[in-house]
């Protein structure tokens, strides 16, 4: 299990905040996963099947309109809700965001639940 994020004297308290809470409800750091692994994210609305491919390349599906069906996708990471990003991570209490082919980016609801296979 790595570390938890150091406090960064650099960042506000509510940042730093941010980042030490991401690790704590825990979440997946994409680096660590083997190519081929599968994670199931159910986000508040819906759940999305993502199969691992590089750090930050997988094959996506489980939205109707994105990703209906098993598609390449660039996993960016997770957000709070705003635009701060934090890179090849997917958090619970987070919203991922990935990009599909050409379309634009998508960021989900909320991640309730990770589970790697």
């Amino acid at each position: 299990m790595p570390p938890l994020f150091p406090p960064n004297p650099h960042l506000s308290d509510d940042v730093n905040r941010n980042l030490i809470q991401s690790e704590i409800e825990g979440g997946v750091h994409l680096h660590h996963l083997a190519p081929g692994t599968v994670l199931e994210i159910e986000t508040q609305n819906r759940v999305y099947t993502i199969v691992s491919q590089s750090w930050n390349e997988a094959w996506i599906s489980g939205h109707p309109v994105f990703c209906p069906e098993p598609a390449p996708a660039r996993i960016h990471g997770s957000t709070w809700g705003g635009s701060m990003l934090k890179e090849h991570f997917i958090g619970r209490g987070m919203h991922l965001e990935f990009h599909v082919n050409e379309m634009p980016p998508v960021t989900t609801s909320r991640i309730v639940e990770i589970r790697a296979f």
